[in-house]
């Protein structure tokens, strides 16, 4: 296994994806961004820490260690756009959430360098999951493609005020079995917090494109606002407040929620 992709196999038919949480910025990239702090500033800090238990559940993991400022594993490989006029951000991203500029000036990636980084990274990171559906799919009817994610509460340049809590998305309930979808929003909008099932993440290119309902892989991003389970300052950040220490304790009521998530995801998947 590549040393920036890691995969932990669980027997069980439920597999959780995390395309944002590494932080690696390879030597021969890294000097090109304005700082290493502003490129990882976007990460989804500590989701992988957060859904720790989910491997003693007997879910697969699947994990690479490459910044989403680097290439974003959730994106169209193509470059289209999955939120037409909507801001975003890239396949390999130019700016930050906050629209800064990533790249110090004249040195952003052009084609030939952002193929090479989606043959090397983008693609192997699919491929692995791509690997680990059709091992569960011999022995299971189903299969869950669980994807997960955070975000901060509150960014102006990509959404308007404060995002719920639970953003479940299903992109309109194509990805996954609608009753799966809305199961996993009654679960979350149980937990007193603001959810909400395809708002304005529905899904990125994961689910998009490994989610396949007619051949038993049902698909569904889950996006989480910091704020649930860190204490995150709301509003713009920098170095000296963002990111903030994990807390399991703080965490403890999300991660209560989750675990109820993912027990419906399997119980979906091992009904026949």
């Amino acid at each position: 296994m590549k040393n920036w992709l890691t995969v932990k196999e669980g027997d069980r038919p439920l597999i959780v994806s995390f395309p944002h949480t590494g932080t690696m910025l390879p030597e021969d990239i890294a000097h090109n961004f304005v700082s290493p702090e502003l490129a990882r500033r976007d990460t989804d800090w500590w989701v992988d820490q957060l859904y720790a238990f989910a491997a003693d559940m007997g879910a697969t993991l699947v994990h690479t260690a490459i910044s989403r400022s680097v290439i974003d594993a959730n994106r169209d490989p193509s470059g289209a756009s999955l939120y037409p006029g909507q801001n975003t951000t890239n396949l390999c991203p130019l700016t930050t959430f906050d629209n800064q500029p990533l790249y110090r000036a004249g040195h952003e990636p052009k084609e030939t360098e952002i193929a090479h980084r989606r043959d090397a990274f983008h693609a192997p990171y699919h491929h692995a999951i791509e690997d680990q559906i059709s091992r569960l799919k011999a022995t299971h009817a189903k299969v869950v493609l669980y994807d997960a994610h955070s975000i901060r509460s509150q960014i102006p340049h990509l959404f308007e005020g404060l995002l719920p809590v639970y953003n479940v998305g299903s992109n309109y309930k194509t990805t996954c079995a609608p009753e799966l979808a809305e199961r996993i929003e009654t679960i979350c909008a149980a937990s007193d917090q603001p959810s909400v099932l395809d708002g304005r993440f529905r899904g990125g290119w994961t689910v998009r494109h490994h989610g396949q309902p007619e051949n038993g892989v049902h698909a569904v991003q889950m996006e989480l606002s910091c704020r649930g389970y860190l204490r995150e300052p709301i509003g713009s950040v920098s170095e000296a407040d963002w990111p903030v220490p994990f807390d399991p304790d703080f965490a403890a009521p999300m991660i209560e929620t989750l675990k109820q998530v993912l027990a419906a995801c399997l119980a979906f998947a091992e009904t026949p």
